[in-house]
């Protein structure tokens, strides 16, 4: 939003008041508030002063402010915040506001705002030589249907060219604005369409009050006598083949009367003798409904990649039993979809159907999962820590931890700032302190090792080895002048 504020002293007035019409408004417009509410009349009270002297002045904010007992920076705040409000002077005949949105810009608004740059001032906001006329660019005026258009005061003035834009120009400028048409200025009524309605307009028609004649609905009756039911009145007739209700498929129309079990059997088509059971049929991973056809006379017909999951599920880690191995339900579970004849990894007598969709991940047991002792500490390639300096030497990352010597109860002296190392913080350099790190001498003379079980302790995931914290505490460390 463009920055907005008042007009020049220069061409502010002295003083405003309401005059005795709009002060009466006023009175009443505030009663209709609630006690203690009164300060929302804020608005109507702007809008009518800009109507009386054709824009809001610095006295008119401050009477208003006075008059609601607000404070003079809460209507301040109003009147900048909205665009309706205008802070200049503006023509006193005519203040065009041009909308310059995207569909009156596709229709012509630039050619309207040249017209006003050529009639009015080349800038916005400013007044033509006699002071009767001045022009803004402004966001939609809610016409889009009959654009280009602009705002003239109160009036719209819609479905213009550059040429009737002009000539409505001149008029008000002569002072014969309220001779001028408003509302669209081409052979059009309101928003209906070029050249008039083009839907509806067939059957019974009546004419209503602007004389256009609307189509009618047809009664009860001859609906009756056409053979359509009053519910399907409105249901467009198409007499496609593709919403004829006889036609039983997944594209019969809907509410049509349909058996919907004998078009989900017809769906389905002739089960072939090889085709395995439920194939054509709907949900889930079993190519059946769920529940349905899916044991016959005690025999489990899905896959036996479907079964041995269920046996898992059943009787794994996390089943009933318990007492199953789970490298053996790892081993059931790698199978993979390959056709017959070519190699895969089977297990045992569970190999799977050809062609028959089965899970191939392939997890290792719970308890190696649950081992972390081969999880070493330290940098890691995939540390989302960032660092802009130069990675720490390779070697570091296999050292063995080593906790450092020389770490002190208290301070000897006055304890180094440790923030000045890239990485250290307030809260770092407190939990150093209590591991008895006080000087930079102490990380100067540590080795690799040391600082690795630093970095460990502090779970600082490598980052003091990649920030070099033993060269930065050598560099601190060193006398003044000496690299």
């Amino acid at each position: 939003m463009s920055v907005r504020r008042l007009a020049e002293d220069s061409v502010q007035p002295a003083g405003f008041a309401f005059n005795g019409e709009n002060s009466g408004w006023a009175e009443r417009t505030i009663a209709k508030y609630p006690e203690g509410r009164q300060q929302s009349a804020v608005i109507p009270l702007l809008m009518r002063a800009q109507e009386q002297d054709g824009w809001v002045t610095k006295a008119a904010i401050e009477h208003i402010a006075d008059r609601l007992a607000m404070p003079l920076i809460r209507v301040l705040e109003v009147a900048t915040f909205y665009t309706q409000f205008q802070l200049k002077p503006v023509g006193t005949r005519a203040h065009v506001q041009v909308c310059g949105t995207t569909p009156c810009m596709l229709r012509g608004s630039d050619e309207l705002k040249r017209v006003c740059q050529s009639k009015i001032h080349h800038d916005q906001f400013h007044l033509n030589a006699s002071g009767t006329l001045s022009w803004e660019e402004v966001e939609c005026l809610g016409a889009c249907v009959n654009a280009p258009m602009v705002m003239i005061f109160k009036d719209t003035y819609e479905d213009l060219t550059a040429e009737r834009l002009s000539e409505i120009i001149d008029a008000f400028d002569r002072g014969e604005g309220e001779g001028v048409k408003v509302g669209p200025q081409i052979d059009r009524h309101l928003s209906s369409p070029f050249g008039g309605p083009t839907s509806l307009t067939s059957g019974d028609t009546a004419k209503v009050g602007d004389g256009i004649e609307h189509s009618g609905s047809s009664s009860s009756e001859a609906r009756a006598a056409e053979g359509q039911e009053p519910s399907q009145a409105g249901r467009p007739s198409t007499h496609a083949p593709e919403t004829d209700p006889s036609i039983k498929s997944p594209g019969a129309a809907v509410g049509a009367a349909v058996d919907q079990r004998i078009e989900t059997a017809e769906s389905k088509g002739p089960t072939s003798a090889t085709a395995p059971a439920g194939s054509g049929e709907t949900g889930g991973s079993f190519k059946g409904p769920t529940g349905a056809g899916q044991k016959e006379d005690g025999l489990d017909n899905r896959s036996s990649a479907a079964a041995d999951a269920d046996t898992a599920r059943r009787d794994g880690p996390l089943g009933e039993k318990g007492q199953r191995d789970e490298s053996a339900v790892v081993a059931d579970r790698k199978f993979v979809d390959a056709p017959e004849g070519s190699a895969r990894e089977i297990s045992g007598d569970r190999a799977p159907a050809a062609g028959s969709a089965v899970d191939v991940r392939d997890e290792p047991p719970v308890e190696q999962l649950r081992r972390t002792e081969d999880t070493a500490a330290g940098p890691v390639a995939a540390d989302h820590f960032e660092s802009d300096a130069s990675p720490a030497p390779a070697s570091a990352s296999f050292v063995e931890p080593e906790r450092p010597a020389g770490l002190l109860s208290a301070p000897e002296g006055g304890a180094d700032d440790l923030k000045l190392i890239k990485g250290v913080g307030p809260v770092l350099e407190v939990k150093l302190n209590e591991l008895g790190v006080y000087h930079f001498r102490q990380i100067a003379g540590w080795s690799t090792a040391e600082l690795q079980w630093i970095d460990d302790h502090l779970n600082f995931r490598g980052r003091a080895l990649r920030d070099r914290w033993i060269e930065q505490a050598k560099a601190l460390a060193a006398p003044a002048g000496q690299d």
